[in-house]
């Protein structure tokens, strides 16, 4: 029972640190990111098994996060707001050709990021040339061009 326990508490701990962390925190990971991942899961092992390092103890556990999983995959189906409390929602950073500071400083956004979206997704070079740029739930910024300048 206690690793079931054990299981449980640290599947919701790290839903939430990620979950605050920002929704780019497990797209296009830089090294640090990646270091910062390998320490973390280190960690969360070390206070999942404890003492107990036997066959059974792991097996519980990881039956113990893969019903969690799949349980809060569920509860996102059923749920309609669910899904946006656990998963976020897209978030504007870029509209009308006009930066939102706040919403890209909330998603800990840089417009150089954005510009490399749009240099990649889209061929634009300039900010002048995006007319929308979406952080998607995700964590992927969608860039949407802006209309040609007739005359």
């Amino acid at each position: 029972m206690e690793s079931f326990i054990r299981g449980a508490g640290i599947y919701i701990v790290l839903l939430i640190i990620l979950r605050l962390s920002g929704r780019r925190a497990l797209s296009e990971m830089t090294a640090f990111d990646f270091v910062l991942l390998l320490i973390v899961a280190e960690t969360t092992q070390q206070a999942l098994l404890g003492e107990d390092f036997s066959l059974t103890n792991s097996a519980v556990l990881i039956i113990t996060l893969v019903t969690l999983d799949i349980g809060m995959s569920l509860l996102k189906d059923a749920a309609p707001g669910m899904q946006r409390l656990l998963d976020g929602g897209p978030t504007v950073l870029i509209s009308n050709g006009q930066l939102d500071h706040r919403a890209m400083r909330r998603a800990r956004v840089s417009l150089g990021e954005v510009l490399e979206a749009a240099r990649e997704a889209q061929g634009l070079e300039r900010l002048e040339q995006i007319r929308f740029a979406i952080l998607e739930a995700r964590g992927t910024i969608s860039i949407i061009p802006a209309e040609e300048q007739k005359g």
